[in-house]
């Protein structure tokens, strides 16, 4: 072993030296070199930092650099992020994504472009005017629609969510509301009153017929008991006929 290699190393080395760090690593950790100035110090990891991607060799494990635009790289021909300013598309980074794409900056890929889609019209309203349904001829009908999908950046916009047109109904008077209640309040009032009478009529000719047995009662009990006059034919003595 050369002098300026130590078997007793630190941070997960197997082998290193005081000028270069980490010369190999102990299994399954990965070994960088990382540049501090113009110097290049071996460490040993146990995956591989941003902008690398981990190869292993029955000798050795090692991280190796991805490619320029990438941040992070499952190998160095296939990006899984890209750095600022690129977009992610098929494991390559883009400044400007292919036809029928368009740029994410939410997620920094380029997507599918979305259009806008609607639902089907409802139907169409009562035909109404300054949100009445008489007391006119011509009016407005509306309908409307709802947008079941919103379109992304580069999608064809949403259409209008309603429409109006002009209508024709017959002429008819509008029924005030004030003047309704009141006839209805009339109306019952009335019948109240028509069954009131009647009660009381009722309750005057039941008072009246008792007022009336009650009299005749009182006028048969002052009135004397008659004594009844006795037969004159069975009283006269029988008559001899014979002379």
């Amino acid at each position: 072993v050369h002098p300026n290699v130590s078997q007793g190393c630190q941070g997960g080395c197997a082998t290193c030296s005081d000028y270069n760090g980490c010369l190999s690593c102990k299994p399954r950790l990965f070994f960088v070199l990382e540049r501090i100035g113009m110097k290049q110090i071996g460490v040993c990891l146990s995956s591989c930092p941003s902008g690398y991607y981990g190869t292993r060799y029955p000798d050795i494990n090692k991280c190796a650099k991805c490619k320029a635009d990438c941040d992070t790289c499952f190998t160095r021909n296939f990006c899984t992020k890209c750095k600022s300013g690129f977009y992610l598309y098929s494991g390559k980074c883009l400044e400007k994504c292919p036809d029928g794409l368009e740029a994410n900056n939410h997620t920094m890929e380029c997507t599918s472009i979305v259009h806008c889609e609607a639902s089907e019209w409802s139907p169409w309203s009562p035909c109404t005017k300054k949100g009445k349904t008489c007391g006119f001829k011509r009016g407005n009908e509306v309908r409307v629609r709802e947008i079941v999908q919103h379109p992304s950046a580069r999608g064809n916009p949403c259409p209008a969510t309603s429409e109006s047109r002009k209508c024709i109904v017959q002429r008819k008077r509008c029924q005030k509301e004030g003047k309704g209640k009141k006839n209805r309040e009339e109306r019952r009032k009335k019948s109240n009153k028509d069954e009131s009478k009647e009660t009381r009529q009722e309750s005057k000719g039941r008072a009246a017929r008792r007022q009336n047995r009650e009299q005749r009662e009182n006028n048969n009990k002052m009135q004397p008991k008659k004594r009844k006059a006795p037969n004159k034919e069975q009283n006269l003595a029988p008559v001899d006929t014979a002379h």
